[in-house]
C-alpha cells in the first residue's frame, strides 16, 4: 500500500474544515447585516453569544471544534506517513474518524441534538485513540 493515501483523509478532513468555515460566514454575515450588528460589538465570545442566536452561532463553534481533536489526527496521519505505518487498519480507522467528524458538523450546524453529537464525537475519540496507539506502537 502507498503509504501517501494517508493524506486522502486529512484532505477530506481538511474540506470540512473549509466547509463550516464557508457556512460560518454564511449565516453569519446576513444575520449581522439584516439586525444591524457593528462588528465592534462582537469583540468577545460572551459578546458574541449575547447578540448572535444559537442556530446562527453554531457554526462558528464547530469550526472552534475542528481545532481541537483533529488535530491530533492531524499529527497521527504525519507520523504514520513518516514511520511506514499506513496500512488497511488504519486507513479504515482514518476513514472513520473523518465519516464521523462530517456527521458531528452536520449535527452541529443543523437540528444540534447534544447526544448526537456527543455520540459521533465520542465515536471519532475512540477510533482516533486506536490510531494513535497503533502508531506509539511501531515506535516503543
Amino acid at each position: 500500500m502507498s503509504q501517501t493515501v494517508i493524506f486522502q483523509p486529512v484532505m477530506a478532513m481538511l474540506i470540512l474544515t473549509g466547509v463550516v468555515w464557508l457556512v460560518l460566514f454564511a449565516r453569519r454575515i446576513p444575520y449581522l447585516t439584516a439586525n444591524k450588528i457593528d462588528a465592534e460589538q462582537l469583540k468577545t465570545p460572551n459578546q458574541v453569544s449575547m447578540l448572535v442566536p444559537d442556530d446562527v452561532n453554531a457554526p462558528a463553534n464547530n469550526f472552534k471544534n475542528l481545532f481541537e481533536v483533529p488535530v491530533v489526527f492531524y499529527v497521527v496521519c504525519i507520523a504514520a506517513y513518516a514511520l511506514g505505518q499506513v496500512d488497511g487498519l488504519l486507513m479504515n480507522g482514518a476513514w472513520a474518524f473523518v465519516i464521523l467528524r462530517v456527521i458531528h458538523s452536520l449535527v452541529h450546524c443543523t437540528y444540534n441534538r447534544v447526544l448526537h453529537r456527543f455520540l459521533a464525537y465520542l465515536g471519532a475519540s475512540v477510533v482516533l485513540w486506536f490510531m494513535v496507539i497503533k502508531v506509539a506502537l511501531s515506535v516503543f
